[in-house]
């Protein structure tokens, strides 16, 4: 016997609330409706609400998701999926959704039968992701720019400096030029070197070079240019000498 998916519905907006409970209800969803968070938690529910696949589908306009809200209604709702409900497409929260571990992430837009179409497949244990993120992904140039919630460069705890020393380390530099790029002491290098190798948990340049460039980092590349010493002089084409001629022999066939 199939049972039917009971849907409990977080929405602060009465009318978007009752239109969607009423379409799901008519596609045979069992609803619950909530005005906010705190209310679903003290709603005293009858057993049999449980019985089949539960979905929790909350509206992001209605409240701030965050961990520790997410983890009170897990604990409150063990067996229920967390679905996300948004007027709008965003990367960002929706990237914050699924790593609060919802299952699916719906814009308003969608059409009825996808709605109830994407329900079902959460309610069946799938991750759905919505169709706005293929079009986001391509305007991209790098998936790294898209990640930028959780940078795994400023969980290394570097300072401003030592950054900038990574940089020039990216570029294989050796202390001295740094030194003199950045108007400092060598003393000084050396030891912005030793604190950056200890951060990042790496043993030599290469390797904090190496783990740099791997997350998304680049070296002073525009800054590093060759310079013509002021002592030399650049002849004009006029005063260089003529091209000697190479005499080529010449095979007669």
């Amino acid at each position: 016997m199939a049972y039917p998916v009971n849907v409990r519905l977080l929405c602060g907006n009465a009318i978007v609330r009752e239109g969607l409970s009423r379409i799901l209800m008519d596609r045979d969803f069992r609803v619950s409706q909530y005005p906010n968070i705190a209310t679903a938690l003290q709603k005293v529910e009858v057993p049999e609400e449980d019985t089949g696949p539960s979905l929790l589908l909350i509206d992001n306009g209605t409240e701030e998701l965050d961990s520790d809200s997410v983890a009170v209604l897990q604990r409150r709702f063990p067996c229920s999926y967390l679905v996300v409900l948004s007027d709008r497409f965003d990367f960002q929260i929706m990237l914050k959704a699924f790593r609060l571990g919802a299952m699916g992430y719906i814009i308003k837009e969608i059409s009825c039968d996808r709605l109830v179409a994407t329900l079902q497949l959460v309610a069946m244990g799938e991750r759905v992701l919505p169709p706005q993120l293929a079009d986001e992904l391509q305007s991209r140039p790098t998936l790294t720019d898209a990640l930028e919630v959780e940078r795994p460069v400023d969980a290394a705890s570097l300072s401003d400096r030592e950054l900038e020393i990574l940089r020039w380390l990216i570029m294989g530099c050796p202390n001295k030029v740094i030194s003199k790029r950045m108007e400092i002491s060598e003393a000084t290098v050396k030891v912005h070197v030793k604190a950056v190798l200890r951060k990042l948990r790496v043993k030599n340049r290469t390797q904090a070079a190496i783990w740099a460039a791997n997350h998304g980092m680049r070296g002073r590349v525009s800054e590093v240019e060759p310079t013509i010493p002021v002592d030399v002089t650049i002849p004009h084409p006029a005063q260089l000498p003529p091209l000697e001629r190479i005499a080529v022999p010449f095979s007669h066939a």
